[in-house]
């Protein structure tokens, strides 16, 4: 589980991909006594993560490892720089307890989101804390634009964030799939480029750390998972209102992708109530499908923050597009309820929160009266607006620190 010196490959974000996804299917695969102790070690760091402070009586609990096998991972953890003491507890009989903490400042992620109508750039450290955050505004960035904003601002983020260069162990991408191939208000004929753009090559020469990349509803779940609502919603399908509607579903805080990684791609189910033949729902539930009705009703230089502080006109039509949103999301929000039972529905993306926070209202008085098995919540997602970059940036620490089914699992030859 190093924290430094990790060899950059342009194929390490296929690769990633590829671990990230792995489980138990056509062959059984085992483990050895290697792989096993990195679990360990990794399940014990993400205890630590999540619980905010803790004990080794109560991470021997916690995980069911013995005494001695917890003292000597923690002990590895802390001569890492990964985890630190914060002093005993007190209270109590007996010798008071040792409080272990995450050092913020052990291991750093960058994020970075390439899509149609901005790029972010967030800095994450080992608490799950952004450390920086800088976005531009900018349609359709072909890949040089790209390469110009993470050039012109990585300095800048890594700086305002504190990051310790040495411990950064990777920038994540996240970027739309097939970004290229999607018709949006506006997109210029140039944009096809991203056809034939390796983005993790494209990215290798920017930056000295190994490059991470995924799409950005996977990665955006893939954050709310380990920063946001881990405890209390453990299963849940993640809404990523962008400019177009992505989705994520995840099951015991584990992502899951599908036959062939494409699972949660709610926005190109059919919407038999648009009254338009092969309408699909992000045709409806998406920002650029509210931007076109904006400049339709007159409104062209509508921004994203004018959504929710607008003249009467634009909330009008703002008003009539979050009625036709729960009308479009309705009959996929049964399919999910019934066919994936989560905990909770999470809506996240671009959409200003109290706009989400009327979608999700919306949303639970549009199922309301519809008999369900089950019936989960719908919430606004605890990251929304930079979940996508926020998430990632999890991506490194996915690979190198954070434990998942794939540490387990031995390829097969």
């Amino acid at each position: 589980m190093p924290v430094t010196g990790m060899k950059r490959t342009s194929e390490l974000g296929s690769v990633a991909l590829r671990k990230r996804s792995s489980r138990l299917s056509l062959s059984l695969s085992g483990t050895n006594l290697e792989r096993a102790g990195d679990y360990n070690l990794r399940t014990v760091l993400q205890a630590i993560r999540l619980g905010g402070e803790t004990t080794r009586v109560d991470l021997a609990q916690q995980t069911g490892l013995t005494a001695p096998t917890i003292a000597n991972i923690t002990g590895r953890l802390a001569e890492m720089g990964l985890i630190k003491s914060a002093g005993r507890r007190v209270g109590g009989r007996g010798q008071p307890a040792m409080r272990l903490v995450i050092d913020p400042d052990g291991a750093f992620g960058i994020g970075l989101t390439i899509d149609r109508d901005h790029l972010t750039l967030v800095t994450l450290d080992l608490a799950g804390e952004v450390r920086s955050r800088i976005t531009r505004e900018i349609a359709f960035a072909l890949p040089q634009d790209v390469i110009a904003f993470v050039h012109g601002e990585l300095d800048r983020a890594v700086h305002e964030g504190g990051v310790d260069r040495e411990r950064v162990l990777g920038l994540g991408v996240a970027i739309p799939d097939e970004i290229g191939a999607i018709d949006g208000l506006g997109r210029p004929p140039a944009y096809d480029v991203w056809h034939d753009t390796d983005v993790v090559a494209m990215l290798e020469d920017s930056v000295p750390w190994p490059v991470h990349i995924d799409n950005d509803a996977a990665a955006a779940a893939l954050g709310e998972a380990q920063c946001g609502t881990v405890f209390e919603h453990p299963s849940f399908f993640y809404l990523l209102i962008s400019v177009g509607l992505g989705g994520g579903p995840v099951f015991d805080r584990t992502y899951h992708r599908g036959a062939t990684h494409r699972s949660g791609e709610i926005g190109l189910m059919p919407d038999a109530g648009a009254g338009t033949p092969g309408a699909v729902v992000q045709d409806t539930v998406s920002l650029s499908a509210l931007r076109g009705r904006l400049d339709a009703a007159g409104f062209p230089d509508c921004g994203i923050d004018q959504l929710v502080d607008g003249m009467d006109g634009e909330q009008a039509v703002i008003d009539a597009w979050l009625q036709d949103c729960a009308r479009a999301l309705t009959a996929p929000l049964v399919a999910i309820n019934c066919l994936i039972n989560p905990d909770a529905i999470l809506i996240g993306g671009r959409l200003p929160m109290p706009l989400i926070e009327r979608l999700s209202a919306g949303l639970t008085a549009a199922l309301h009266d519809i008999k369900l098995p089950s019936r989960a919540k719908i919430l606004p997602a605890v990251m929304a607006e930079d979940a996508p970059a926020i998430g990632a940036a999890i991506l490194p620490f996915l690979d190198h620190v954070l434990p998942s089914d794939a540490i387990l699992i031995q390829a097969g030859r």
